[in-house]
């Protein structure tokens, strides 16, 4: 039983060519083994496997020796493979000596019982062959049945059986293969006998065309009337091309089908010619790539449309980007300011098309104070911008009107809240006011982080009124603190891209900032060392005001 189809030469039956009574001879598969009679059956079983092994190696195809296993009674209950020959393979894929030990009953168990079974003992019992109908086996290997069918002939050989057998269903089990590849690719095949007007066609062309079985199949003559109206000409040319000189072609062009659906056709074809060049035969194949088609169209579509998005967001970015400018010119600046020095440093990130939020304001005010801002808005964009915009000029505003702090967050709150449409979530913000006659800077903050004050050298985190950031609730609370200014104090307003990593707690960047502080304060550039724009992953914003 094998997956090959190398065909072996069978055993004759009665007095032909196959058997020669004198010397007591069996012919199998063009090969003359010795055949035991009755008299030698004793004998005949200890003849060493490797005897036969030897006459084995010699035969083409699928061949083994069997020699039979008597039960308690005598009789026999199984054959065992004493030998193979090098090509034999069964319907499991086992090979030659692969094969050699194994018991028939346990290897091929539904062979037990069969016509096949009963032919073995038969031939084992009379000492004459047994050739039967086809026998159709089948076996499970991995969870997956296979069936095949096999023409079986056996002899018996020294009190065993030469057994032989030849594949039937290998040209068939091809046929399926081809047919299962032809419908996964929408493929089939076609042949015009331009001689005989014979025309053939395998089935996936009739399922490519949408095209009735019982009509058979069209001559080339007939193609362009199913081919759609603006595809004639190409089509046309194609066809002339392969009947006019034989040179092979490969066209695609769209097809109506009989229910008017738009098919996208390929055809691939050559012309065979006789002597005087003229065309006689010719071969090819249809392909349905219309999914191809379809699939490249979407591809097509998503490319401009993502090219369209990438204008648009480019187009935000760069208007983004020139607000931002226009609103905060100077990436950093130093200003004196009631008695105080200030430095600003601001970095926006930038990256792609993100154009962030963050923000700073440090004026004077009309009654000689300084006005000192830093904040944040959530998200990136043209929004994040304009919202920052509008919160900046809107506290800027209230401060020189001389509003109390607290009472500006309340607004600024009110004023994120209802503002229509929007769409850019929170900001935090700390905003401080300056006194230089009392050297009194009076702050509140809204979600933001705390201030970072550096005296004698020595850092430390300002204890945070109470705020939360703008936005989030309807009526939130705002409270003020209070610091007073030393000679030599350093105060640090930032935005949380000086200390945030991705992936990391913010408490350690604020423990990261606060030793880098300490270690620079007596640098006249300690701005410089906090604000590195290698270690940024987001925009940035210090402001830095010393007394």
């Amino acid at each position: 039983m094998t997956d090959r189809d190398e065909p072996t030469t069978a055993p004759s039956s009665g007095d032909g060519p196959g058997a020669v009574d004198g010397d007591h001879v069996f012919a199998t598969s063009r090969y003359l083994v010795p055949r035991a009679s009755a008299a030698d059956d004793e004998q005949a079983l200890s003849v060493p496997s490797f005897a036969v092994q030897e006459i084995l190696n010699g035969l083409p195809g699928s061949a083994t020796y069997l020699t039979p296993v008597p039960g308690q009674d005598g009789t026999v209950v199984d054959f065992r493979v004493e030998a193979a020959s090098p090509d034999a393979v069964d319907i499991g894929g086992r090979r030659g000596k692969e094969m050699v030990g194994l018991s028939v009953v346990e290897t091929y168990p539904t062979v037990v019982g069969s016509d096949l079974w009963r032919g073995y003992l038969t031939a084992l019992e009379s000492g004459g062959r047994y050739e039967g109908e086809p026998f159709e086996y089948e076996e499970v290997l991995a969870g997956i049945p296979r069936r095949s069918r096999f023409a079986v002939r056996a002899a018996a050989c020294r009190g065993g059986l030469i057994v032989s057998w030849v594949r039937l269903d290998t040209g068939e089990r091809e046929q399926r293969r081809l047919a299962v590849m032809q419908r996964l690719a929408g493929m089939g095949w076609a042949d015009w006998n331009l001689v005989l007007d014979e025309i053939t066609w395998s089935d996936e062309v009739f399922a490519v065309f949408g095209r009735d079985r019982a009509l058979g199949p069209m001559t080339l003559e007939e193609l362009p009337a199913h081919v759609h109206p603006e595809d004639l000409p190409g089509v046309g040319e194609t066809v002339r091309h392969l009947l006019g000189g034989g040179s092979t072609v490969d066209h695609t062009f769209r097809i109506v089908r009989p229910d008017g659906e738009v098919r996208h056709v390929r055809i691939v074809a050559e012309a065979e010619l006789d002597v005087a060049g003229v065309p006689v035969e010719v071969h090819g194949f249809f392909q349905d790539r219309t999914g191809m088609h379809r699939a490249a169209q979407e591809v097509l579509e998503h490319q401009q449309a993502a090219s369209a998005q990438r204008g648009l967001l480019a187009a935000e970015k760069e208007l983004a980007a020139r607000l931002q400018h226009a609103l905060l010119p100077l990436p950093q600046q130093s200003l004196s300011l009631a008695g105080l020095t200030v430095d600003v440093a601001y970095h926006p990130l930038q990256e792609g098309l993100n154009v962030g939020g963050d923000w700073y304001s440090a004026i004077a005010l009309p009654d000689g104070s300084a006005l000192l801002v830093v904040g944040d808005v959530a998200g990136h964009g043209l929004d994040a911008v304009a919202t920052m915009a509008q919160l900046r000029f809107v506290a800027k505003g209230m401060a020189i009107t001389g509003t109390p702090l607290p009472e500006i967050l309340t607004r600024l709150n009110t004023l994120l809240m209802h503002t229509s449409g929007r769409n850019y979530g929170t900001a935090t913000m700390i905003m401080g006011r300056y006194d230089p006659a009392t050297a009194r800077l009076t702050w509140v903050q809204a979600g933001h982080l705390p201030p970072l004050l550096l005296r004698a050298g020595q850092p430390r985190y300002l204890p945070v009124p109470r705020g939360i950031l703008l936005g989030a609730m309807a009526v939130p609370v705002y409270e003020e603190a209070t610091l007073q200014l030393l000679p030599g104090d350093h105060l640090f307003l930032f935005t949380d891209g000086l200390v945030e990593v991705p992936g990391r707690d913010i408490y350690e960047g604020l423990e990261r900032l606060a030793r880098a502080a300490a270690r620079h304060a007596g640098s006249t550039r300690i701005l410089d060392a906090l604000v590195r724009p290698d270690s940024r992953h987001d925009d940035t914003c210090v402001l830095h005001a010393t007394l």
